[in-house]
């Protein structure tokens, strides 16, 4: 077998991220480029990505196939199913500390917004990838640190709820 019939190493890429995540202790997120195969709640589509979190405790009856990422969660309090292919997936990291990988943006399906190629993945050229049509890698930018002497906001003050033993 060739590298051109061998299946694609992204789904196992994405299980090796999860795995190192939740190993960690860290939150797995996963950022999609959204189309018309993307099953997800399209009010919470920005830019046509959708960022979701697969960790355990936000899904129920998660898979992470080769084909498919498929879960149950929950948006603003409704269940929702989702199914991602995961040629769409365009990264997976870690929430706290923003740690993972970034793949290559699936070229734009017909029909589809030419500027949904998202302000928060910028394309830069390979090196060393000589002979292939317009090949892409991403590289994932972190969102900037907010301005020095801002204080992040403070917990409510007062007493602190406790629990009551009842035998």
């Amino acid at each position: 077998m060739n590298a051109l019939e061998s299946t694609s190493t992204r789904p196992y890429l994405i299980r090796a991220l999860y795995d190192w995540c939740t190993d960690n202790g860290l939150t797995p997120y996963v950022a999609v480029q959204v189309d018309d195969t993307v099953q997800v709640p399209r009010e919470y589509v920005k830019n046509g990505e959708i960022v979701l979190n697969i960790s355990f405790d936000a899904t129920s009856s998660l898979k992470l196939g080769n084909e498919f990422i498929e879960f149950k969660a929950r948006f603003a309090g409704t269940a929702r199913e989702i199914m991602v292919p995961v040629n769409r997936v365009i990264a997976i990291y870690a929430r706290e500390n923003g740690q993972g990988m970034a793949f290559p943006v699936p070229a734009t399906s017909a029909g589809a917004d030419e500027g949904a190629r998202g302000a928060s993945l910028a394309s830069v050229p390979p090196a060393g990838l000589a002979g292939e049509a317009d090949p892409k890698v991403v590289q994932l930018v972190t969102p900037e640190a907010p301005p020095p002497g801002t204080e992040p906001p403070k917990p409510p003050s007062g007493p602190r709820p406790a629990l009551k033993r009842v035998k």
